[in-house]
């Protein structure tokens, strides 16, 4: 079942990226989705802060480098796509690896993914409502997806 935030600013984007962030463990996977300024990169910095990332750490977009490593209370892989073709290309760089790892995965663009999403994941869809104005769409695919959903909503308020 999908769940909806709606954010009025980039602060409250923000917000709700740290709120899930203090939920997330090792092994988890966020799938982002969203037209170019959709709010992706600023709601990987609310997941950074809620994983304890340092605060002076900037949080950019990897979309020349493709991956950005942050150390935390588990290290936060933030993968951006944008530039790739499809999933082949992700596998010829040897980035599946780190899906499965110690860490919080974190993919902008997760739609060039393809087969390759791991089964268990949250899929987070961002589009422009206006302005500021932000809608979040969480889609949990398995257990632990499901229950990240549900934390997140019942966190909510």
């Amino acid at each position: 079942m999908t769940r909806i935030i709606v954010s009025k600013s980039v602060q409250e984007t923000i917000s709700a990226g740290k709120r899930l962030g203090a939920l997330l463990g090792a092994g988890d996977f966020l799938a982002l989705t969203g037209e170019l300024g959709a709010g992706k990169t600023q709601f990987a910095k609310g997941i950074a802060e809620g994983l304890g990332v340092d605060p002076a750490t900037p949080i950019t977009s990897p979309t020349y480098t493709l991956l950005n490593i942050y150390p935390g209370r588990v290290p936060f892989y933030h993968f951006d796509l944008y530039r790739l073709q499809g999933s082949e290309d992700l596998l010829d760089l040897g980035f599946e690896e780190y899906f499965h790892g110690d860490g919080v995965c974190l993919v902008e663009w997760a739609e060039r993914l393809e087969e390759t999403l791991p089964e268990d994941h949250l899929l987070i869809t961002m589009s422009h409502d206006g302005d500021d104005c932000r809608t979040l769409s969480f889609t949990p695919s398995g257990s632990r997806g499901e229950e990240l959903a549900g934390l997140l909503m019942s966190d909510h308020k």
